[in-house]
Formats: C-alpha cells, structure tokens, sequence
C-alpha cells in the first residue's frame, strides 16, 4: 500500500532503539520511543496567510521530531508515524 500524505504532513518510519549502555536490557513496554526517523513520503505543503509554505524534508531525511507528536499507523505490518512538518526538530546529516 502506498501513502500519500496531504498539505503539510510527513510520513516517518522510526528507527530501532539501540540497546542501552552499561547492557541494561529493559522490557520493551517499559522502554522510550525513538524520536529518529527516516521520511518515506511528505505532502505538497500548505498555504499560510496566502503564501505558499513549501516542505523543507523530503523522502530518504533522517530527523528528529517531537516525542508525543504525529499518528501511529501499521502500513504491511511495519509501524509509522504520520506527523505534520511543525513537530520536526530538526534534520541529521
């Protein structure tokens, strides 16, 4: 299935969480989320007080974004995270 994400949106696919130093292993409920993700699809941007806003990420970024931000959807049994632009922090080069 492929994802067309609208407006000013970003479709992320979260890295693994390496494993923690000092070899604590903690159960996977307990464990925090990554906030490092590669974009798979954007949107075309959106309109702000009648200026066009473009996408500043395209396909293939690795960012960070927000922790408690974006959608969780199972696309072919593999989790993403539909977000909009705003809640990226920032891109890894």
């Amino acid at each position: 299935m492929k994802l067309k994400p609208l407006f000013d949106r970003v479709v992320l696919l979260p890295e693994e969480e390496k494993e923690t130093k000092g070899g604590i292993i903690l159960p996977t409920a307990t464990a925090e989320k990554s906030q490092i993700a590669r974009v798979v699809a954007v949107g075309n941007g959106k309109t702000f007080d009648g200026k066009d806003v473009g996408m500043l990420v395209s396909v293939g970024d690795r960012v960070l974004f927000n922790k408690y931000s974006g959608t969780e959807i199972t696309i072919d049994d593999v989790k993403h995270i539909v977000i909009r632009q705003a809640d990226i922090l920032a891109v890894i080069e």
